[in-house]
């Protein structure tokens, strides 16, 4: 059963966050008392069979210390009216998830345009797209998101094909993974992309054999190009789609998430949402840095996080700067040490050349910024090491959680190194599987024993190194237990092969449950915070979910498909699937 935040829980959210303020700190609104369960407190932290929560905050754990609090005469009990015996039946209480690496807004908009996503094969792209373009014929653009570049060999699609679907208007669909997009013959035409517009920094436009432009375009340079030309999104839509975005999180079971690549526009959309109490989950900015424009850049960061924490909106921060060190590897730009193994683009894509990403980082950092840096390739994860381990060394010691997004393949030389710099490695595991993804796109690029190596959750772990997890949803699921079952299997949802694929990097339950949770909290700062979150512990923000069965104790297949039972916010029951 599906069920979203309404206005009335929101609301109730913000009054319980008004009143503690208008008394001090001390409020009267809530109590409420979980018990008759498993209450999971961290893979370090052990169990607990009961748990109590006042307005929002956790101040007893265990049945001792609960009864202890209910049963002293100096505890204050508030009206009977506004206390709750949570009966957990046998299910399993535990810290909230938060997704360590995600984009809301874009995951959002796929709802707005033709729905490509499920669409196996080109015909039934096209079909859909001509279905759009008919129910909408007072739509300019036709935009959509996001379609399987798998389905044509070497993620190459023709423009002429999206022709016979809108030829009389631009056409211009994402691929999954958001690197790559696809337009038709009218999209390229006013972008004034042709057989002579030259190779664009930072991008590629795949051409025909007599120069033309194929229809595919690569990375963020070229897909620029019509991005330049392609009027902007009404700010009610971006809104909606916030919203849209935050619904589907909480019913997962996520009350925190990295918005790891974020425009000026963006930052408009995320202040407006909190201006007009729109906001349902915690959300983290990463304001995106553009070697072509950083110089300028920087100050127009600063500036935008000044505009974030004047608001004091418990749900909203602009701490982080997200940089791209190289893109992906399925289209070959991401960069690798050794050359692909088609060598079509030798080493894959440097975005940032020479000493340039050490110089940026060391500025955001000593801008007081916590620095991410995408970096897939094992070339990529060296060059954004390096730079982290610059800004150390100019700017000085502090707690700085830096993180390196994705870390698909990294040498065995620097594996060690994220213990050493206290990198961050956020990763995705439901990447960490046989799928076509990998064994079409990913497996002939890189080679068997390279591909070997991708995704070394364990040995980072093992090696003293922190670990936690994202999605990159709409790129892939944004479903936490998706990303568990693969993690804790190396293996698909047909549960192959069997024993897991590079089965040495296996991350068990209790771990892996940290990783999405308490890991992603430290990620955020989250003890920092004004409302500490991430943990089950006296003081905390009781941001927590249910589940019906412990997800400790079923198969990684069963562990799929299990439903978030509630979603807590600060205590606020934000998601029920009851």
């Amino acid at each position: 059963m599906f069920s979203v935040t309404n206005t009335n829980t929101v609301r109730a959210l913000w009054r319980v966050r008004d009143h503690t303020q208008r008394s001090g700190g001390r409020s009267e609104l809530a109590l409420t008392h979980f018990h008759n369960g498993t209450i999971w407190r961290g893979a370090s932290s052990g169990t607990a069979d009961s748990l109590l929560v006042r307005d929002g905050t956790i101040i007893a754990i265990g049945s001792a210390e609960v009864d202890r609090h209910l049963n002293s005469s100096s505890f204050e009990h508030p009206p009977a009216d506004s206390s709750e015996s949570v009966d957990l039946d046998g299910g399993f209480l535990m810290p909230s998830f938060g997704d360590g690496h995600a984009h809301p807004i874009f995951g959002g908009l796929e709802a707005e345009g033709p729905q490509v996503r499920a669409c196996a094969s080109v015909a039934e792209i096209v079909t859909e797209v001509r279905r759009f373009a008919e129910a909408n014929p007072e739509v300019e653009w036709i935009t959509g998101a996001s379609y399987d570049g798998s389905l044509v060999e070497g993620g190459l699609f023709d423009s002429r094909w999206l022709d016979d679907a809108a030829a009389d208007r631009p056409v211009v669909l994402r691929a999954w993974d958001y690197h790559t997009v696809w337009c038709n013959s009218r999209a390229l035409e006013l972008a004034g992309i042709t057989a002579g517009t030259p190779e664009p920094e930072l991008g590629e436009i795949p051409r025909r054999g007599d120069g033309s432009p194929l229809g595919t375009l690569r990375e963020w340079g070229a897909v620029d190009l019509v991005d330049a030309v392609r009027p902007p999104l009404h700010e009610a839509m971006r809104l909606r789609a916030l919203e849209r975005a935050a619904d589907y999180y909480l019913e997962r079971g996520v009350t925190w998430v990295q918005d790891a690549w974020v425009e000026p526009a963006d930052v408009e959309t995320y202040l407006a949402a909190s201006d007009q109490g729109r906001l349902k989950v915690r959300f983290n900015l990463a304001l995106y840095a553009d070697p072509r424009h950083f110089a300028e850049q920087l100050p127009a960061m600063v500036e935008a996080r000044r505009r974030v924490e004047v608001r004091g909106d418990p749900l909203l921060s602009a701490r982080t700067v997200k940089f791209f060190a190289d893109g992906v590897v399925e289209n070959e730009t991401g960069s690798l040490l050794e050359p692909y193994c088609s060598s079509l683009h030798n080493h894959g894509l440097r975005v940032w050349e020479g000493e340039t990403l050490a110089e940026a980082v060391r500025a955001v950092d000593a801008a007081g910024f916590q620095v991410r840096i995408h970096a897939i390739g094992d070339a990529a994860v060296r060059q954004a090491l390096d730079a982290i381990e610059s800004a150390m060394t100019c700017n000085g010691p502090r707690d700085r959680r830096p993180v390196i997004a994705h870390a698909q393949l990294v040498d065995a030389d620097d594996l060690s190194r994220f213990a050493e710099l206290g990198v961050i490695a956020n990763m995705q595991p439901l990447w960490a599987q046989l799928d076509d993804l990998m064994t079409v796109l990913t497996l002939p690029r890189l080679g068997e024993e390279r591909a070997g190596h991708q995704y070394r959750m364990r040995t980072i772990l093992e090696r003293g190194g922190r670990l936690s997890f994202g999605s990159d949803w709409p790129c892939t699921s944004g479903t936490p237990v998706e990303g568990l079952a693969i993690g804790t299997s190396r293996q698909t949802d047909a549960g192959e092969p069997a024993g897991g694929w590079t089965p040495e990097e296996i991350v068990d339950i209790d771990r892996a449950l940290d990783c999405y949770s308490t890991a992603v909290a430290h990620q955020a700062f989250a003890d920092h915070s004004p409302a500490v979150w991430g943990e089950i512990r006296p003081g905390a923000s009781a941001d927590l979910i249910r589940f019906d069965h412990d997800p400790r104790d079923v198969t990684p297949q069963e562990l799929a498909k299990m439903a978030v039972r509630t979603t807590y916010l600060g205590g606020v029951a934000v998601h029920s699937s009851t």
